[in-house]
């Protein structure tokens, strides 16, 4: 009987890897690969601060550092699940994205990277301190949740940017 549930719990294991959805690893850009990559969550910071406002629309900048030690990696469109949150508390508001969602930026040591978010000015906005959101790379989503602080105010159609180059 013992063997049995050990074969069952083993094709179990097989059968769910093999029906789990494609999540990307976050693999280098390079093939060194001798480091942590700088995409994961807990291997780079990210910062909101305000970018200049255009016509209807207040903008701010989200830009991700990676520290010296870490692999580069790359990343793709808009991240997911963007959530914000003031003083620990969720808002209701989450953002869609807009923008070429294929476009890969290569982020690292050296090379940061950054993305916009847009706000609409005639909607009524909340305040918000951080932003949490998960990145993506070329052929998927990277595991973990990323988050930025720095003040900003959200509404009901707020849109993020895909990745773009530079600080």
């Amino acid at each position: 009987m013992r063997t049995n549930r050990k074969t069952a719990v083993t094709l179990a294991a097989v059968l769910l890897a093999a029906a789990a959805p494609a999540v990307a690893q976050a693999s280098p850009s390079t093939e060194s690969g001798t480091a942590p990559s700088a995409c994961r969550p807990a291997n780079h910071t990210a910062k909101i601060t305000e970018a200049p406002a255009s016509a209807g629309h207040h903008h701010y900048r989200v830009t991700l550092r990676a520290p010296r030690g870490y692999d580069p990696c790359e990343l793709a469109g808009s991240p997911n699940d963007v959530r914000f949150s003031d003083r620990g508390s969720q808002t209701r508001i989450t953002a869609g994205h807009y923008g070429d969602q294929r476009a890969a930026v290569t982020f690292g040591p050296g090379h940061p990277v950054h993305f916009d978010i847009q706000v609409p000015n005639a909607a009524r906005q909340v305040s918000a301190d951080e932003a949490s959101f998960t990145l993506r790379a070329p052929d998927g989503q990277i595991p973990g949740t990323s988050s930025a602080e720095g003040g900003l105010k959200v509404a009901t159609g707020t849109l993020v940017g895909p990745m773009q180059q530079g600080a």
